[in-house]
């Protein structure tokens, strides 16, 4: 009998030194669980998933000017502009949003990439970057507005990522006995 290996899924979410926010999540699957994923599939699987994890609440909207996560159809809580393929992968910049700091709209991006390993594996990762949450205030934020920030916005980030991974690989026909969360260290900075 066959024993199932866990489904590993790397994790890095930390403070940089400017205190914008860097959060990496990524899994290892089969090519043959991934035929054709491309960087716009990943991310349209990822749109379709926020959608159905929070029954709804948030409803990312395509439109000509971009990609918005809207709160109940209304509120941006974060928007992209449109979607740009890049070296390897698919990038959104963060052009706005309620969770973003008003002078620091024009940075940012979430970036989403499929990347064939030597093993034949295809490596899918989800990595935002220079991102600046409203909750941290500035780009020095006090030590209250940390934990708040760690507490809430960067826990829901992580465990929606994390989950969209888990639920990406079964639905791509994946079974694994369980899911194991490993730190990796792509940058340095204060954990969050």
């Amino acid at each position: 009998m066959m024993t199932l290996q866990p489904q590993q899924i790397a994790c890095q979410q930390v403070l940089q030194e400017d205190n914008s926010v860097f959060s990496i999540q990524w899994t290892d699957l089969p090519v043959e669980l991934c035929g054709e994923m491309t960087p716009r599939r990943l991310l349209d699987a990822y749109i379709a998933e926020i959608k159905r994890m929070t029954l709804c609440l948030i409803q990312p909207e395509e439109s000509s000017a971009g990609v918005d996560f809207l709160l109940f159809g209304r509120l941006p809580l974060i928007c992209f502009l449109l979607p740009v393929v890049e070296a390897g992968g698919l990038t959104l910049r963060i052009c706005g949003g309620l969770l973003v700091q008003k002078d620091q709209c024009d940075r940012g991006e979430l970036f989403f990439q499929c990347e064939t390993l030597e093993n034949g594996a295809i490596r899918v990762s989800l990595r935002l970057s220079d991102y600046c949450p409203l909750l941290l205030g500035s780009q020095t934020p006090s030590v209250l507005r940390r934990w708040l920030y760690r507490l809430t916005q960067a826990a829901v980030h992580r465990l929606v990522t994390v989950r969209f991974l888990e639920v990406l690989y079964r639905r791509l026909g994946g079974k694994a006995r369980r899911v194991e969360r490993v730190r990796v260290s792509v940058v340095e900075g204060r954990r969050t």
